[in-house]
């Protein structure tokens, strides 16, 4: 028998085999970029926090490419640059070490993509985190969306002594709930 992925298994089982140290610590001293710390919760429909989900990000670099063969323009990608990482979550939340990517055409703002997987969820869920600080209704797919839902992908900026910290809350359900693509 095969080994399943998070996606076929049901439980809060899965994180800890998925999660390693270091895995959301996309970049090193000489990846290029502005450096920023994208922090949050994983909140269930009672506003709880969910302290075993794992969550997944994937993004391009400051030049809005991705180390990966789809992207035409991938050998060009920075090498110092992950791409991807994980962070399963605590009470507290989740963290990651990354920077602010580059836009990916068509779009002409930046975001990262973003997977969850929680207990009570038979498939995991894919959405966007979109910056604060840039006029997100530039972005086709972020246009489309109900106005009145939008800001639950938009991570707040913060000035911090340490950096730049974006903060973002996922609601898996509920009031505030955020906006998953159905993909």
């Amino acid at each position: 028998m095969r080994a399943q992925y998070p996606s076929q298994t049901v439980g809060p089982f899965f994180a800890f085999a998925l999660v390693r140290e270091g895995g959301n610590v996309l970049v090193n001293e000489q990846t290029l970029g502005e450096r920023i710390t994208l922090k949050g919760r994983v909140l269930d429909g009672d506003n709880q926090p969910v302290d075993d989900a794992l969550v997944e990000i994937w993004q391009a670099d400051a030049q809005g490419r991705f180390r990966h063969p789809a992207d035409p323009q991938h050998a060009q990608a920075d090498p110092h640059f992950k791409g991807f990482g994980r962070s399963g979550t605590t009470g507290e939340g989740f963290c990651f070490q990354t920077i602010k990517p580059g836009p990916v055409p068509p779009s002409p703002v930046p975001c990262i993509a973003v997977r969850v997987f929680a207990r009570g969820m038979l498939i995991h869920a894919v959405t966007r985190v979109y910056f604060s600080d840039h006029d997100n209704t530039l972005d086709p797919v972020f246009a489309g969306l109900d106005p009145a839902r939008r800001q639950t992908l938009v991570a707040q900026r913060c000035e911090l002594p340490g950096g730049v910290v974006y903060r973002w809350d996922l609601r898996l359900q509920g009031e505030g709930e955020t906006i998953f693509f159905d993909l």
